[in-house]
């Protein structure tokens, strides 16, 4: 029997993340987003301590949250994450981020590359580097 891997985030709104109108601050839909990649890394096999064995780390680039509808006290949501390769040294990340209803709440979209941390610059072959890292390399979209 194959398990079935998890392809989104479940996480639900504690009291601390709320702002003074009642719903999420915006820093926490970017706290989302960066758990909900880490936990897709490590689904891949990518957890911390591998990617600095292998002296590589990912690094956000660029990111855009565009806010839909709020999230409030006790809802939950769920944090998609889907990288799209290219054929340079990045990545673009979309991260939907929907309500326990379905409804979409956030999107966040990212720019995101492979550091090499003795050099400290791109990898320049980022799909074939994580392709021999990960135990999943199709979590990663490669």
């Amino acid at each position: 029997m194959t398990a079935t891997l998890r392809t989104t985030t479940h996480v639900v709104v504690r009291g601390y993340e709320i702002d003074a109108l009642g719903h999420i601050a915006h820093t926490v839909y970017m706290q989302y987003a960066e758990h909900a990649r880490w936990e897709r890394m490590a689904a891949a096999g990518l957890d911390v301590q591998t990617l600095l064995q292998a002296g590589v780390m990912p690094i956000m680039m660029e990111t855009t949250l565009v806010y839909r509808k709020e999230l409030r006290f006790g809802d939950e949501a769920e944090i998609g994450c889907e990288f799209e390769w290219g054929t340079g040294k990045t990545a673009r990340v979309s991260q939907p981020i929907h309500r326990g209803d379905g409804v979409l709440s956030a999107e966040v979209t990212s720019v995101a590359g492979l550091l090499d941390l003795s050099r400290r610059k791109l990898v320049e072959a980022p799909i074939e580097r994580l392709r021999k890292l990960a135990t999943a390399p199709e979590l990663l979209g490669i």
